[in-house]
């Protein structure tokens, strides 16, 4: 089916997604629902971020946004439930929101620098497909942070106990991993010497996407940390790192990121090597490699 012709499709599809989550998610506040309510205003705020995004044909604030949804849903829901100051609801509203505050100020002041966002070049033309990508990001946020806004939201709230703690060092590790490697990257893109090549150095040699391995962790990490809190269909919310898996090795990450790769780098023995002996997604020591140049990337 052609791409055009199945965002027709995909765009109620993901509008009926999310309210479903926010029907599982819901829990009473004068009258109406913290969770359902943090669910609209993920799906508003991009469905209105579309507009200029289609107008102005750019793309440059749309991970920015992402991260502003996040910090919508999760402050939304948890000062209208009422759950401000309870310890395991500050908890993850301090580890989303720390994660969203980093990495959107860190991919916004990317694309700023670099002008453009490669993914968008065939999307930004084709407003059905541009929508679908907006709204793809709004089911993202619901579904991601699902099990922390289910806690944001509930009625019943409990101390911190093992879960806690266990998904708690769970985010940190997958923070840093993710913070490191976004770092290492980027130093590596300043050099002029290092222009078309690709990194084989620090975590890049343990995977060649340390930083969505890093994501997955402390998503996980997130719902560990809300699992007491959770009842009946809600503990579907923990599903919600599989998700993110799936968005990341099929949709807008690693198989992007590998075909356009591939496109670059494909004849090079250096880049076969590199692929051959290095994890797509989870860390692994690194392997030894033939260097076909005489001077391995780095």
């Amino acid at each position: 089916m052609e791409l055009r012709t199945a965002a027709l499709l995909y765009v109620p599809l993901c509008a009926l997604a999310g309210a479903l989550i926010g029907w599982i998610g819901s829990n009473a506040v004068n009258g109406t629902t913290a969770f359902s309510i943090a669910v609209a205003a993920a799906f508003a705020i991009n469905w209105m971020m579309f507009i200029p995004s289609y107008i102005y044909q750019t793309e440059r604030y749309f991970d920015l946004t992402g991260s502003i949804t996040f910090l919508t849903a999760t402050w939304a829901s948890l000062i209208m439930a009422g759950n401000f100051g309870e310890p395991r609801a500050m908890l993850l509203a301090l580890m989303v929101s720390i994660w969203a505050l980093r990495l959107g100020s860190f991919l916004f002041t990317r694309v700023m620098r670099e002008g453009h966002d490669g993914r968008f070049k065939t999307i930004l033309p084709e407003p059905r497909v541009l929508l679908m990508t907006w709204t793809l990001q709004a089911l993202w946020v619901t579904i991601n942070a699902s099990a922390a806004i289910a806690v944001f939201s509930a009625e019943t709230q409990l101390p911190l106990e093992v879960w806690a703690i266990v998904g708690g060092v769970m985010w940190v590790t997958g923070f840093a991993i993710e913070v490191v490697s976004d770092s290492q990257k980027t130093r590596f893109r300043e050099d002029p010497q290092n222009r078309n090549r690709f990194i084989t150095t620090g975590l890049w040699a343990w995977s060649r996407h340390p930083n969505y391995f890093g994501e997955i962790l402390l998503w996980a990490g997130v719902a560990l940390v809300a699992v007491p809190v959770l009842s009946g269909w809600q503990h579907l919310f923990l599903g919600a790192p599989l998700f993110t898996l799936y968005l990341m090795t099929k949709v807008s990450g690693v198989e992007m990121l590998e075909r356009r790769a591939d496109e670059r780098w494909g004849n090079d023995p250096n880049y076969q090597d590199y692929k051959a002996a290095t994890p797509s997604l989870l860390l692994r020591p690194p392997r030894s490699r033939q260097d076909h140049t005489g001077a391995t990337a780095s």
